[in-house]
């Protein structure tokens, strides 16, 4: 094998596929990149069984071949390399020569055939979006997925399509649920799947914010993404999830409306003494006109207050203030709207000018 190639070019594969590489597997293979130049291309290949991801970047193909090299050292070499053109080569060894500019490295390397093969997805169902798009639906929701393995089927989001046109990107984890929802004329089926939140965050990093397109595949319980010059597979999690409908409430009793980036704020700095307490928690007391929030932990106490709209009763009711600011910090729009019901009911956060966001946020009780 031998190959030409930009560094920049290569180092930006490298860094993408590295994504994929588990930080404690059993099979000491996976802790490298597979470099395949079997054909006109590079294609810089990790994954950890689970996730795969396979870049494609364009190298002066010399010699065919493919070799297993390990991750953590290949980057940081490539990394503190020049920003010229490179060379690659490979002897019968599996030893890799690296050439730039004054550097020559020789590492060893591991025979291509020993890498696993990422799954084939055929495409049993697939749909088509703006990378920028995907992008924002993942960030405003992949925060609600669950972090521990009680529920399975919770560390990942739904994605589910209709043929109505809707797509909407769905995660819970037993006290808050976050819902996008767009509608895209590229819908053409039905399509229910949950995706591991692992794999959406990696996909995040990925993906750019333009209009380039990013395309899903479906195949049994894999899913494909592929944008610009990389694909991303993934299996897909097994099992039913939460119908989340029934549980976001239709009437309310009460309803605020105030600028964001104004309840972000003051929740943050209450945040600083919530998270001294036992239970991280905030208190809002609405009252006509304003909000009250305040929070008190051994340490000390603090109290603001906001300016807002009301609609309804007077209500006090308690947080958890990290899945609050979660929420506000990603919401778009200047104006946002707070529907709640009791104190000890789930209320409803949205953007004011805007029914495609919806976040569901479980109140703490608090026993006076």
């Amino acid at each position: 094998m031998k190959i030409i190639c930009n560094r920049d070019n290569i180092l930006e594969g490298i860094l993408t596929a590295q994504k994929a590489v588990p930080t404690r597997t059993n099979l000491p293979i996976l802790q490298g990149v597979l470099f395949d130049c079997r054909d006109q291309y590079l294609k810089i290949r990790a994954t950890d069984l689970e996730l795969g991801i396979e870049c494609r970047v364009e190298a002066e193909i010399i010699d065919n071949g493919w070799i297993v090299l390990d991750s953590r050292l290949l980057g940081e070499i490539i990394r503190k390399l020049p920003s010229e053109d490179m060379e690659i080569s490979v002897n019968e060894g599996n030893i890799a020569e690296i050439k730039c500019a004054n550097s020559c490295f020789r590492i060893q390397g591991q025979s291509g055939q020993e890498f696993p093969q990422l799954p084939q997805v055929d495409g049993e169902k697939s749909l088509v979006m703006p990378q920028d798009l995907l992008k924002s639906m993942i960030r405003q929701t992949i925060f609600a997925c669950a972090l521990d393995e009680t529920r399975p089927i919770l560390t990942g989001a739904l994605v589910e399509c209709s043929t109505r046109g809707e797509i909407s990107l769905v995660a819970l984890d037993g006290f808050r649920l976050a819902v996008r929802t767009v509608r895209l004329e590229t819908v053409e089926e039905d399509i229910s799947a949950v995706v591991p939140a692992k794999t959406l965050n990696e996909i995040q990093k990925i993906l750019r914010d333009n209009q380039n397109e990013v395309r899903i595949e479906l195949a049994g319980n894999q899913i494909l993404f592929s944008m610009d010059e990389t694909r991303v597979i993934s299996r897909l999690l097994e099992g039913d999830f939460i119908n989340y409908n029934q549980i976001i409430p239709e009437e309310y009793s009460t309803c605020i409306r105030l600028k964001n980036i104004d309840l972000l704020g003051s929740s943050d700095r209450a945040s600083l003494l919530a998270r001294e307490g036992k239970n991280n928690l905030i208190k809002f007391n609405i009252i006509d006109d304003r909000i009250e929030i305040t929070s008190n932990a051994e340490i000390g106490e603090v109290r603001e207050e906001i300016a807002v709209e009301k609609e309804g009763q007077n209500i006090e009711i308690a947080f958890n203030s990290k899945y609050l600011t979660d929420v506000l910090k990603v919401i778009e729009g200047e104006y946002i709207k707070i529907e709640f019901t009791t104190s000890v009911s789930p209320c409803i956060i949205k953007p004011e000018d805007s029914e495609d966001y919806v976040y569901l946020l479980l109140p703490v009780r608090v026993i006076s």
